[in-house]
């Protein structure tokens, strides 16, 4: 299949209460290309969520087994509890020509880019820590304790952000949608993604 063909790798990273969910899940509505990847997780289900589309929730055992299998692009350890981003379906997904998502955390991102270097590693983050501590609060999900602890983590994993390709201050939905919008466009047109110019010329 041409290069021009396969569907982009797009990451997606940034703290916890950042708003990610909501923006692929937008973003999703208005580009019918997009696939996002359902990851597996070994994290207890809270209320409302739904295995096989908010996540694969397996055991720590049945995690470790797909690890020896080979089954995950990436997998980490984070908050206690393990999260990996299954390989084949990224791989079916863009050999059919879709556009591949990843909500994955900075450690997977990094995983991400040194397999596949033609990733687009976007970082979602907040407009300070101020208006992430107070999205965080209103979410009601974390004790006193949790709130600190993913502060804390914002804090190291902004540290991340020049290693990514592109950075969105998530501070108003509809320009983040269209920033995501232009970034696709770009990416396109990248010559990095484009066939070579012996396949152009032949296809001309």
């Amino acid at each position: 299949m041409a290069n021009r063909e396969r569907g982009l790798l797009i990451v997606l990273s940034g703290p916890a209460g950042v708003g990610k969910d909501t923006l692929i899940e937008q973003w999703q509505l208005v580009a019918p290309n997009l696939r996002r990847l359902v990851t597996y997780t070994t994290r207890p289900r809270t209320p409302g969520e739904r295995h096989g589309l908010d996540y694969y929730f397996v055991s720590e055992q049945e995690f470790q087994q797909l690890i020896q299998e080979g089954a995950f692009l990436e997998y980490a350890h984070v908050h206690g509890h393990w999260y990996g981003t299954p390989l084949r379906e990224m791989r079916e997904w863009r050999e059919r020509g879709y556009d591949v998502v990843l909500r994955i955390d900075v450690q997977g991102g990094m995983q991400v880019k040194q397999q596949f270097p033609e990733a687009v590693l976007i970082f979602v983050a907040p407009p300070s820590l101020e208006e992430l501590e107070t999205r965080l609060r209103k979410r009601g999900r974390d004790d006193e304790a949790a709130i600190q602890l993913r502060l804390e983590n914002a804090r190291k994993e902004m540290e991340y952000i020049p290693q990514y390709d592109y950075c969105i201050i998530n501070d108003d939905l509809n320009r983040a949608l269209e920033t995501l919008r232009c970034i696709l466009i770009a990416e396109r047109h990248r010559v990095r993604t484009q066939p070579s110019g012996e396949s152009i010329a032949q296809s001309a």
